[in-house]
């Protein structure tokens, strides 16, 4: 499929109808905490009331957008990958998956998958592709990875390694074991040699928490931080690569990883499927 062919299928409903601008809405805080323009005045206040007592939180967001280009490029340059299954793609700002991807190997192939009603607007955007390479977007549901693999796979070649990417979204599950089955079945759908990249918030500081409890009390569909040593099970079965699950901060710094707090409070790594 190539970058004219690529399309995005049409919600059932109109995304004008979707879009709910009277209660914050992840994508679009985290949009705002890195700077984005792509948010509401609830966002702003919401993502204001929480700097004002917690400013790590903007390290969290910060260190996640760090973590992608960081890892996109190590999967990209050191171990081969040219597929991307980005789940919970977010709103598109500076260094999406495709643009870090292809700025290095331009034949690399990304699928986007979301099903928030204000990135699909933005879809467009995340199709751009080099000349070579292809991506493309998925409207479908994090619970539902039957769906996810299937349309996946009409652009990714399953008989390829794969890097599968959830940054920061799995927090948002109520129950960890919907997490953990939902990480299980799509790696299972996945061939030998795939790679799970990964990182949420953790529950390692008192402000973290304070903003957890804030930021579900603001009416926003919850996100919980948990410990690392519960998150990290999502890589069981799975090789986790050097320098291991660690904080963000700590996961192949470079130059960039300085402009936020060495203590941030969000954990992450790559686990190979052998």
């Amino acid at each position: 499929m190539s970058e004219q062919q690529s399309s995005v299928t049409p919600p059932a409903k109109p995304v004008s109808e979707r879009i709910d601008t009277t209660r914050p809405h992840s994508a679009r805080f985290w949009n705002y905490f890195v700077g984005g323009k792509d948010n509401y005045e609830v966002d702003r206040e919401v993502g204001d009331q929480i700097k004002a007592f917690f400013p790590g939180l903007v390290d969290v967001a910060v260190a996640g957008r760090q973590f992608l280009r960081r890892s996109v490029s190590h999967l990209v340059e050191d171990h081969g990958v040219r597929q991307f299954l980005d789940i919970g793609t977010g709103l598109p700002t500076a260094d999406n998956t495709h643009q870090v991807a292809q700025e290095i190997a331009p034949e690399t192939r990304i699928v986007y998958v979301d099903n928030d009603p204000l990135v699909l607007t933005h879809a467009r955007a995340l199709l751009t592709s080099s000349p070579e390479g292809v991506t493309d977007y998925i409207d479908a549901d994090l619970y539902d990875p039957d769906t996810i693999l299937a349309e996946a796979a009409k652009t990714l070649d399953f008989d390829r390694p794969v890097a599968l990417m959830l940054l920061g979204i799995l927090g948002h599950a109520d129950d960890f074991s919907k997490a953990r089955e939902v990480v299980g079945r799509l790696m299972a759908g996945l061939p030998t040699g795939s790679y799970l990249v990964m990182y949420d918030g953790t529950r390692t500081s008192e402000g973290m928490i304070a903003a957890e409890k804030a930021y579900i009390e603001s009416g926003a569909v919850p996100y919980y931080v948990r410990e690392p040593d519960e998150i990290v099970t999502l890589f069981d079965g799975l090789r986790i690569l050097d320098p291991g699950f660690v904080r963000l901060s700590e996961w192949r710094p470079d130059a960039d990883s300085a402009t936020v707090s060495a203590e941030v409070d969000a954990f992450g790594g790559i686990g190979v499927k052998e």
